[in-house]
C-alpha cells in the first residue's frame, strides 16, 4: 500500500523538527513540511483550506466548529503553550499600574477573536476582576496597518469591538497614547523602541505567570493540530498516526533538554531551567492529550463562551477526533 502524502504548515518548532527532518515518520504517511510564519499559516488555512494539515489558533478553530459544515477536525496536539501575563502592554502615561485599572480603557488588539487575547481577557477576569465587556478594543495590525479578524464575528452588543484606521498600526498608537493597553502576542516594536512610552503591565512576569500555574495548574494552550474534514473522513486513521508522530517528535526534544554533556539551545542555564521546569511542572510540562490537558481546555472553553464567541458552551470532547482519546493497553 503506498504512503499517503499529506503537506503540514506549521512553524519550526524544536518539539515538530523532527516531523520536517524525517527523522520521525507518521505511519503510513509522508509528509511535506512547509515552515510557516502562524499568522500566514492560519490566514491560508482558515481562508483557503491550502493544507491537508496545520497548526492552527485554537480560538480560531473553536470558532470553525459553530459552522454548518466545519472543515478541520483537530487532534490533541499542542504545539505552541504560552503564559501571557507578559503580553499586556500600558501606555506609561496612561496612569494604568493595577490590572483592575484597565476597566473602562481603549485596548488594541491584533484580532479580538485570537487566542491569546482570549486567554488574557479570561485572566483578567478571573484574577483581577476585569470581565471582558469592561473595556472597549480597537482591532488592527500590530505593526502593519490593515490587518483584519480572519473569520467573520458576531459578538452580542455589549461587548465593544471597532477597527483601528487604514493606515493607523497599534504599536504606533500604544506608544503615542492613543490607546491606553495593548494585548498581543507579539511584543510591540515600541517596547524597545519607546520604552519611555511602552512597558509591560507585569514588569516581574515570570514571578507572575509561576504563582498563577502553582494556584491553577495552567498552562496556557494556544494552537492545536488540524485536518481537513473531508482526508480526515475518507482516512480516519490518520488523526491517530499523526498523534503518535508529534508525540514521538516532541520526545526528542525532551532528551535533547535533558542532556546535560552539551547544550543543545543556546540558553546559558538551560540545565537549571530545565530542572525548574520539572520541578514545578513535572516531567511532561508540555503535556498532549486531551486527559492531563482537561482543565486547561475547560477553561478556556469556558472564557470563549463568556466573550461572546461562542454560541454554546462546548465540551473538550467536542474539539478532537475521536480515535485520539483513548489508546490500547497490553
Amino acid at each position: 500500500m503506498a504512503r499517503l502524502k499529506l503537506s503540514l504548515a506549521c512553524w519550526d518548532y524544536d518539539r515538530t523538527r523532527a516531523l520536517a527532518d524525517g527523522s520521525v515518520r507518521a505511519e503510513g504517511i509522508d509528509l511535506l513540511c512547509l515552515n510557516l510564519p502562524v499568522e500566514e499559516t492560519f490566514f491560508r488555512m482558515l481562508r483557503k483550506r491550502e493544507f491537508d494539515c496545520a497548526e492552527m489558533s485554537l480560538s480560531s478553530y473553536v470558532l470553525t466548529l459553530q459552522q454548518k459544515n466545519p472543515p478541520f477536525v483537530a487532534i490533541p496536539v499542542f504545539p505552541s503553550r504560552f503564559f501571557r501575563h507578559s503580553c499586556i502592554f500600558v501606555n506609561s502615561r496612561s496612569g494604568i499600574t493595577r490590572p483592575g485599572q484597565l476597566a473602562g480603557k481603549r485596548i488594541g488588539v491584533p484580532e479580538y477573536q485570537m487566542t491569546a487575547a482570549v486567554w488574557i481577557r479570561g485572566i483578567l477576569s478571573d484574577e483581577f476582576g476585569v470581565p471582558a465587556h469592561a473595556a472597549r478594543y480597537l482591532t488592527g495590525g500590530l505593526e502593519e496597518p490593515g490587518r483584519e479578524e480572519k473569520l467573520k464575528l458576531s459578538l452580542p452588543a455589549k461587548f465593544r469591538v471597532r477597527p483601528i484606521g487604514p493606515r493607523q498600526t497599534l504599536a504606533a498608537m500604544l506608544a503615542s497614547g492613543e490607546i491606553d493597553a495593548l494585548h498581543s502576542a507579539r511584543a510591540p516594536s515600541t517596547l524597545r523602541s519607546n520604552p519611555k512610552a511602552v512597558r509591560r503591565l507585569f514588569e516581574d512576569y515570570v514571578a507572575v505567570e509561576r504563582e498563577y500555574y502553582r494556584r491553577t495548574r495552567i498552562f496556557p494552550i494556544m494552537h492545536t493540530v488540524v485536518i481537513r474534514r473531508e482526508l480526515y473522513r475518507e482516512h480516519p486513521w490518520v488523526a491517530g498516526s499523526l498523534t503518535k508522530a508529534f508525540a514521538a517528535a516532541q520526545k526528542k526534544t525532551y532528551a535533547d533538554l535533558g542532556e546535560t554533556a552539551a547544550l543543545k539551545a543556546m540558553l546559558p542555564w538551560l540545565v537549571a531551567h530545565v530542572e525548574e521546569a520539572r520541578r514545578e511542572m513535572g516531567a511532561d510540562w508540555w503535556s498532549y492529550g486531551l486527559a492531563p490537558n482537561r482543565h486547561v481546555i475547560e477553561t478556556f472553553l469556558r472564557y470563549h463562551r463568556e466573550q461572546g464567541l461562542s454560541r454554546r458552551r462546548l465540551a473538550p470532547e467536542d474539539l478532537f477526533a475521536p480515535e485520539t482519546l483513548e489508546d490500547f493497553r497490553i
